[in-house]
């Protein structure tokens, strides 16, 4: 599979899928979420943050259910349809601005926590994303990204990096042209992050039971002290 085409193609699906996936997210069509929405509001809101940059932000829930809580909020995707669903929500503040554009936001106030709920698809795009986000946080912020846990989400596919073909299989709604996306083990996820500058990589792993596979993997990791 071409990379350069594969991140393309992520970027033309979600734009194509963004009606239907707010529906999907606004009714609580999946129903996994019930265990990962909770898990991803409850490892930020254990950092106590004053201002948290949503990375990946979609249609906006999460976005707007840390505003509730008095946290200063801004969301942003590369999608322009889902930042005008997230917008037309209200509750938070929502912009426009891809993994590479994330380099405009750093110099502002910084951020006590940077979220990436399940938004992290590609491979070159998903590191420029993260090479950039150390700069953006506030001394002793953290990066917390939600994604599928490879254990469970690798299939029949042998455990090593690499592009996968997408699917909509189990997700109630009218999608179409799934994209493909960028999977990494355990240990993957643990390489790159330690690349892009940080360090501390702390792996949690809510369940739908005490005793049931994992619904997801947490990382939740600080950026490398500069001398």
């Amino acid at each position: 599979m071409d990379a350069a085409e594969a991140e393309a193609r992520i970027v033309a699906s979600w734009r194509r899928n963004a009606a239907p996936w707010t529906r999907v997210v606004r009714e609580r069509r999946i129903d996994s979420r019930r265990v990962t929405d909770a898990a991803i509001v409850d490892a930020v809101l254990a950092r106590r943050p004053g201002r948290v940059l949503d990375l990946g932000c979609g249609e906006g829930w999460l976005a707007r259910r840390l505003a509730a809580q008095g946290i200063e909020v801004l969301g942003v995707d590369g999608s322009p349809e889902l930042i005008e669903a997230a917008r037309a929500a209200g509750g938070a503040r929502f912009e426009v601005v891809d993994y590479a554009g994330l380099a405009t936001l750093a110099g502002a106030p910084a951020y006590d926590v940077v979220v990436s709920n399940f938004a992290l698809f590609g491979d070159a795009s998903v590191r420029t994303a993260l090479q950039i986000t150390p700069r953006l946080l506030a001394p002793g912020g953290a990066l917390v990204i939600q994604t599928l846990h490879p254990r469970a989400a690798g299939g029949e596919a042998p455990y090593l990096d690499g592009w996968r073909d997408g699917t909509w299989a189990g997700i109630d709604g009218d999608f179409d042209d799934p994209a493909p996306w960028y999977f990494r083990t355990i240990e993957g996820w643990q390489r790159l992050l330690a690349d892009c500058g940080f360090e501390r990589v702390a792996l949690h792993e809510p369940r739908h039971a005490d005793d049931g596979p994992p619904a997801s993997a947490i990382f939740v990791a600080a950026a490398a002290a500069v001398d």
